[in-house]
């Protein structure tokens, strides 16, 4: 067995667990083979002493990535002084050339006792009609967002889904993380605004992705000389990993599937004869597909540009844990992911019954070797035009519970990561891009990796329905931990108004999972922390519980919007595909109207006077 899987671990309620062999064989066989001591990568604290691989005393040559270099003394121990140059540098040791990764101590820190929303962007709606919100909607929402006091909008991952397959529509089921979502183009900025079209309360996917792929297209065969120029110089600057991304897409829209497995077996090689012949005759087919990369780039760039005229952060954006084995990234990079295997959970509280989440991830091995480049490319599209990001299972940077293609959670295992070397590539990023880190930490935390995250600033998160003692009742705000967000909820969460009055309870029912537990003595329980007395209402005490999260001690706290409004449905049910509208719901109304309605206006209010920013 190799030593990077964990045979014995502790589950989230302290009880050790040991996996089978079989598992374990299972797992083994389909992992790449090599082991981490190849690594030409080297990662260290900036000002501190680093180890070299058979190291002795003598002198190393160290070149900075801006051009400069110095040299730098090996003591008799084989250990080197980092200087505080954080950054991606060559360093020439003991015969040998590695990248050094230097990282600051710490991430910036977010504005101290600051207040944002969480919100969906395809929800959003505006006066005229739209069968989904985009980037554009989102940038002229933001002014609403920040009149109202909020200094953050945290949004769901924007990453490249499938244009080729409308029914794949979930944001952390990604295509690849390197590019974006084309459904989030804003075709006004060159001049095309999307028409008035049907606007029900669930989005009809189906319908709606054709409809915008149409005017898309409209957008860049009405495109002018100047705009083409622009497209086409940020497809050069993109390189190699934008052409693959285009072909995809357009091999995509011509061959169907779900993704490329689907295809004919001459496709399946992104460098084969078939594919490059195909590039060759449908030119104006990818060039379209990186067209409107560049289009969506735009538009995000937009709406950060425009959050931050009244925010201090602006934008967070959302880093999904992995991508689809199918996508885009898979095919056109297979050696830098895990093959045959899926990610997932063990069972915990968020997931009692385990999780497969169906989607593959970054290997670790393949990450050493290629000087972790895949990682940094994906945090650079994250922190391209954000103020912040929030990496989505970030206990992943540590480990991940990897389960054989097909097979039930339950016959998992963990899969070790080299946290270390990713968590210094956090730093270095979000220094670089200055914006703040967001480390989603809940489910079956591995020991001491909450406090490496807050050493580093890497903010955990404090969701409300979690914050409890040993007895069920919910903790005072003033013992939330100081180092982590405070939210009321997740997108996987009830909403507030949900939970209350137990809508989440009738969905589980409708689902035949049970749907039953004792939330009268939980609604109880929180309307006693609230300072509550007698029995808890019947209506919903939302001023108060947000007031309730809002008192925690972290510089920041998160409210999605649905919390703000005071709506029952949560946008996303765990576990469901079909049986659940997952990422379909809209808003009742034009989100600036919604804003402005006096509840909201008094609810920001409240927050604006606990975290004035």
């Amino acid at each position: 067995m190799t030593a990077r899987l964990l045979r014995d671990w502790t589950d989230a309620n302290g009880r050790p667990q040991r996996v089978a062999d079989d598992v374990l064989a299972a797992i083994e066989e389909r992992l790449s083979p090599g082991t981490p001591a190849e690594s030409p990568f080297l990662s260290v604290d900036a000002g501190h002493m680093l180890a070299l691989p058979g190291g002795a005393a003598g002198t190393a040559e160290l070149l900075f990535e801006d051009g400069g270099r110095t040299h730098v003394a090996i003591a008799d121990d084989g250990t080197i002084l980092a200087p505080d140059r954080p950054g991606y540098h060559q360093l020439r040791a003991t015969g040998r050339t590695f990248t050094l990764a230097i990282a600051p101590r710490r991430c910036p820190a977010p504005p101290a006792r600051a207040w944002g929303a969480a919100v969906q962007i395809p929800a959003l709606r505006e006066a005229t009609p739209t069968a989904f919100g985009d980037a554009g909607t989102l940038a002229r929402a933001t002014p609403a967002f920040a009149r109202i006091g909020a200094q953050a909008l945290a949004i769901s991952p924007t990453h490249a889904l499938f244009p080729g397959a409308p029914a794949r529509i979930s944001p952390y089921s990604p295509s690849t993380r390197l590019f974006h979502n084309v459904l989030l183009a804003d075709p006004s900025l060159i001049g095309l605004a999307p028409p008035p079209a049907a606007a029900p309360p669930l989005i009809e996917w189906p319908a709606a992705i054709p409809g915008r792929m149409a005017l898309l297209r409209a957008a860049y065969d009405g495109a002018g000389e100047a705009v083409r120029a622009a497209a086409a110089a940020w497809r050069r600057q993109r390189g190699a990993m934008l052409e693959a991304h285009a072909r995809f897409d357009a091999l995509h829209a011509r061959l169907g599937g779900d993704g490329w497995r689907d295809w004919p077996a001459a496709f399946h090689d992104p460098a084969g004869e078939a594919v490059i012949r195909f590039a060759a005759q449908e030119e104006d087919a990818v060039a379209f597909f990186a067209f409107l990369q560049w289009l969506t780039d735009l538009s995000l760039a937009q709406a950060q540009r425009t959050a931050r005229e009244g925010m201090a952060i602006g934008l967070i954006a959302d880093v999904a844990v992995g991508m689809a084995s199918d996508g885009s990234h898979a095919w056109g990079a297979p050696d830098e992911v895990l093959r045959g295997l899926t990610i997932g959970a063990p069972p915990d509280p968020l997931g009692p019954q385990g999780q497969n989440w169906g989607i593959t991830a970054l290997d670790p091995l393949a990450l050493e070797r290629h000087a972790f480049r895949p990682f940094i490319d994906t945090l650079r599209a994250a922190f391209a035009h954000a103020g912040g990001v929030r990496i989505d299972h970030a206990l992943g940077l540590e480990r991940l519970w990897v389960i054989p293609e097909g097979a039930d959670a339950s016959q998992g295992a963990y899969l070790t990561m080299p946290g270390e070397h990713l968590r210094r590539i956090v730093a270095i990023e979000a220094h670089r891009a200055g914006g703040i880190v967001i480390a989603e930490d809940l489910g079956t935390v591995p020991p001491g990796l909450r406090d490496a995250l807050a050493q580093r600033c890497m903010m955990g998160m404090r969701v409300l329905p979690f914050e409890r003692d040993g007895d069920g009742g919910f903790l005072p705000p003033a013992e939330w931990d100081d180092s982590a967000v405070a939210m009321t909820g997740t997108h996987d969460t009830p909403t507030v108004a949900g939970w209350w009055t137990g809508h989440d309870l009738d969905w589980a029912r409708r689902l035949g999972r049970g749907g039953e537990d004792d939330r009268a003595t939980a609604r109880a329980a929180l309307w006693q922390a609230l300072g509550g007395t007698g029995d808890p209402p019947a209506d919903v005490p939302l001023d108060a519980i947000l007031a309730h999260v809002a008192a925690a001690p972290g510089a920041l706290a998160l409210f999605p919007l649905e919390d703000l409004l005071g709506l029952v449905e949560q946008p996303n049910l765990p576990g469901t595909i079909d049986e659940h509208p997952n990422w379909r719901r809209r808003l009742s109304g034009d989100i600036h109207t919604l804003l402005a309605q006096r509840a909201v206006v008094r609810r920001a209010r409240l927050l604006t006077s606990e975290r004035p920013g």
